[in-house]
């Protein structure tokens, strides 16, 4: 894709959000599409591949504040239509047409070489274009102009996936195989693109540097070298794996440690195992969404844990040793004589275990159970209950009531 291109996709179309959707709106939309397209979900289908590419694509710039101000700025600039051809004249009177600006950076992402082609703009950031219009191709900083910038390292995409856990699971702490697709070097041509036996060669036309300047009127402009695509190398004979790209989509499989009391929803950081960087940069991180299943019976709150326990009303009224469930095994709770339903009962240390050794609690909350329906015995010595234990509590409303008569 052209860097023309990258300016005129609409990333917020491409998540379906508007431009004044907060960070968490945008998120949220980039992990529902994430999810939808992702290639583990759709396998063999290019369509969702491009559109699962393209969404990451749009989600890169979008969820980053500086690439998003900077890449509203440029569609603002560009759409109000101050550099369209005779929009606007250099000192000279002659005519500048942004298509020369755009020109060269066709093709420079996952073309030529590949392995060394940056996903934004050709290799070069907004920033990096802006400078190179109003600076005379100068970079930012001494002597380090957006050819410096677009050869050095570049760091490798953030990738983010999705694993459902057990109740059990999460309260314990597990560690479970994770099987991912995602770019990397093709071991063929070690990512030069390259067919095996041969070498790419320094590009004639840049020398090897990738760019090329050149002046419009008062305008000094550098851009990607069309002939290698600013990779600097030209390849004769393609590697017949990644068909000269350097790189192909790999399947790979990481043990994941999950700690003990990871909540649903939680996001795992792993430093370092999202995609491989470029050109010797660092890889990216992967981002770990956990989902968590619930249990049939035990419910959590923080580190404790919690559950529900019916008993009978002459328990409740008499008190009974309760004995109750555990993920460690039962244990016995005293449910004292005149307890309530809902009443909360404590067993201690029997919640979430921490690493560092802390602990909750197993909250218990008794739910006394009134019989509909009682006949013969239980009923009669039910009615001798009632004749011999006054309603609790009563003896206001019935005192207000004989005042009243």
């Amino acid at each position: 894709m052209s860097s023309k291109d990258w300016l005129e996709k609409d990333f917020y179309a491409v998540l379906g959000v508007n431009k004044s959707a907060s960070t968490d709106e945008i998120k949220k939309a980039y992990r529902k599409l994430a999810r939808d397209l992702h290639p583990d979900r759709n396998p063999d289908n290019k369509a969702a591949e491009e559109k699962f590419k393209a969404t990451s694509e749009a989600y890169d710039v979008l969820s980053d504040d500086k690439k998003r101000k900077e890449y509203d700025e440029m569609r603002s600039l560009f759409g109000s239509g101050a550099f369209r051809r005779g929009a606007a004249r250099s000192g000279n009177g002659t005519q500048f047409d942004p298509s020369d600006l755009f020109g060269g950076f066709s093709g420079a992402a996952g073309a030529g070489a590949g392995a060394g082609a940056d996903r934004r703009f050709g290799g070069t950031g907004f920033s990096d274009i802006f400078s190179s219009i109003f600076s005379g191709g100068a970079g930012p900083g001494a002597g380090a102009g957006p050819a410096a910038a677009r050869r050095g390292p570049q760091r490798g995409r953030d990738v983010e996936t999705e694993v459902t856990l057990d109740f059990v699971q999460a309260v314990r702490g597990t560690t479970l195989p994770l099987t991912l697709r995602t770019p990397g070097a093709c071991d063929t041509c070690r990512g030069s693109g390259a067919k095996p036996g041969t070498t790419p060669r320094a590009c004639p036309k840049c020398q090897g540097s990738g760019m090329i300047s050149s002046n419009q009127g008062s305008f000094s402009f550098s851009e990607p070298c069309r002939d290698c695509q600013g990779s600097g190398s030209v390849v004769d004979e393609k590697c017949p794996e990644c068909r000269g790209t350097g790189g192909v989509t790999k399947t790979r499989t990481i043990n994941v440690r999950f700690p003990a009391g990871v909540a649903d929803t939680q996001r795992i950081r792993l430093s370092g195992r999202g995609e491989p960087g470029d050109r010797g940069g660092t890889a990216g991180d992967l981002y770990v969404q956990v989902k968590v299943r619930p249990d049939e019976l035990f419910g959590r709150s923080g580190d404790d844990l919690t559950l529900a326990v019916p008993i009978s009303m002459a328990e409740a009224v008499l008190g009974t040793d309760l004995k109750v469930p555990t993920l460690d095994g039962p244990v016995t709770l005293r449910v004292p004589p005149g307890t309530p339903s809902g009443r909360k009962l404590r067993a201690r240390g029997k919640g979430v275990v921490r690493k560092e050794g802390q602990a909750g609690d197993l909250i218990v909350t008794v739910d006394v159970q009134i019989p509909s329906d009682i006949t013969g015995e239980a009923r009669d010595a039910l009615e001798k209950f009632a004749k011999l234990t006054p309603p609790p509590g009563r003896e206001r409303l019935d005192a207000r009531m004989r005042r009243a008569g």
